[in-house]
């Protein structure tokens, strides 16, 4: 082998080690992941004027890679007969999602999903309500993102909490689902939703910093992120954007880090070797077998859900 040919195969040998190493601390790092849920209030201010340019001018200054926007007007008489999603989406350079709740003058009337990376798969849910829900799932590559608007009613926003709950625990990637769930954290809903598993992302303390309604000067939360399960490596970023105007609720921002996905087997109704496996509910408190209750878990050396029923 001549010398020119011993540098360049050095040069490339090189190379591919130092992009490998690369790749490799990457995926150590994890995949950050900016999430937005904002109630729009069908494109209409405190000034009762739609104008969407606000809430996109809004949205495009937390740079989010996805968004839950609830309280979306698609073709309907107030709001001019336009696609609001579609036309957000196309502000933004983002894909939009619309799921229709109720149809209304002409219309229909819901919730949408805005993301940088196209979904893979779409699908949305009817959740009870007095005036009627949807729950809105997108699946992406490394993560799902589901927004819904809960009903006023306490039992229909109940009714809703298994429905979600099922929706959750049947995907393997990590789960998100913020949204309107007119519900403050003290709440009977909120507590069971912590019990069930969810893990609240946005900050639900009482402090005026993390109040989202009304917009102007608010006085409670009701809006939120959760993932279900521990998921997440890291936060980034968790705030309630200060906006008075574009909305009747401010939006909430939460940043994350997950890490990138692992084989993680379908959910079962048995535990494999189960007295020699450490075992975990779904906030990553180690559960003594012996005392196992009916609900989800994970085995932890295999990473797999089951059902204990």
């Amino acid at each position: 082998m001549t010398m020119n040919k011993r540098h360049l195969l050095f040069a490339l040998l090189t190379s591919f080690l130092l992009i490998s190493s690369r790749m490799a601390y990457s995926q150590a790092e994890g995949m950050e992941i900016r999430m937005l849920t904002y109630n729009i209030r069908h494109g209409a201010g405190m000034d009762d004027v739609v104008d969407l340019n606000r809430q996109a001018a809004v949205i495009q200054g937390t740079q989010p890679d996805v968004v839950g926007l609830q309280e979306v007007d698609s073709c309907v008489k107030r709001s001019g007969y336009i696609p609001e999603a579609k036309i957000l989406g196309d502000a933004l350079g983002m894909y939009s999602t619309f799921g229709a709740a109720i149809p209304l003058t002409g219309g229909k009337y819901g919730v949408a999903i805005l993301s940088k990376e196209r979904p893979l798969s779409v699908h949305h849910l009817p959740l009870p309500g007095v005036e009627k829900r949807t729950l809105l799932v997108c699946e992406f590559e490394n993560y799902v993102f589901a927004t819904t608007h809960l009903d006023l009613n306490d039992s229909c926003r109940f009714a809703s909490l298994p429905i979600i709950l099922e929706e959750a625990a049947s995907w393997e990637k990590p789960f998100f689902i913020c949204g309107d769930w007119n519900d403050e954290p003290a709440s009977a809903l909120i507590k069971q939703m912590r019990k069930d598993g969810f893990v609240f992302l946005n900050g639900i303390t009482s402090s005026s910093l993390n109040y989202t309604f009304p917009a102007p000067n608010p006085n409670k939360t009701i809006d939120y992120i959760t993932s279900f399960g521990r998921v997440t490596k890291s936060t980034t970023a968790r705030k309630v954007i200060k906006e008075p105007e574009a909305s009747d609720h401010r939006p909430v921002l939460v940043g994350v880090t997950i890490e990138m996905p692992t084989s993680i087997q379908s959910p079962s109704t048995s535990i494999d070797d189960a007295k020699l496996d450490e075992i975990y509910d779904l906030t990553g408190k180690k559960v003594v077998n012996e005392n196992l209750l009916p609900g989800l878990y994970i085995q932890k050396n295999k990473r797999k859900k089951f059902v204990i029923r």
